[in-house]
């Protein structure tokens, strides 16, 4: 959020002009269902937030065990893989999707320049073996591109 002070001239015309009021929509019902459903599941299920933070807590520990470096709040399930390279970043997300395992690499000018990184999301739906097997092709891939040894 934010919002915009100056002369009134300045703040009409802004809102006149402005992408974000111009193409200001309401949610899609379809969208509000889902979130609705989501806060249902989760309000139903207490189970369902502690395994997000358990796989959260299983992939970091074994990432940084294995020797990378990982950014962001050590209970948070986006986990991100720092690289630093852009397109390394790209290489190892490429080699991860070889491995049927779907990462996302970002860098400039989404993050700072030389802080490129493999942008991972665990979530309830993943079991233990599916966190392990993510972590394999991290380990396998790191050592072949040399991220880790």
């Amino acid at each position: 959020g934010g919002y915009t002070a100056g002369p009134k001239e300045l703040t009409t015309l802004l809102r006149q002009r402005s992408r974000p009021y111009l193409f200001s929509n309401a949610l899609p019902p379809p969208v509000v269902a889902c979130a609705s459903k989501a806060l249902d599941l989760i309000i139903s299920n207490t189970d369902l937030p502690q395994k997000v933070l358990n796989n959260t807590r299983r992939f970091r520990s074994r990432m940084v065990d294995a020797g990378f470096k990982l950014s962001g709040d050590p209970d948070h399930p986006i986990c991100p893989v720092m690289l630093g390279d852009a397109r390394l970043a790209n290489t190892f997300a490429d080699e991860m999707l070889e491995r049927g395992i779907y990462v996302i690499g970002f860098s400039y000018p989404v993050v700072p320049k030389g802080k490129a990184r493999i942008r991972v999301q665990l979530s309830a739906a993943h079991s233990e073996s599916d966190v392990d097997r993510a972590v394999d092709a991290f380990i396998e891939i790191g050592r072949k591109l040399k991220v880790i040894s």
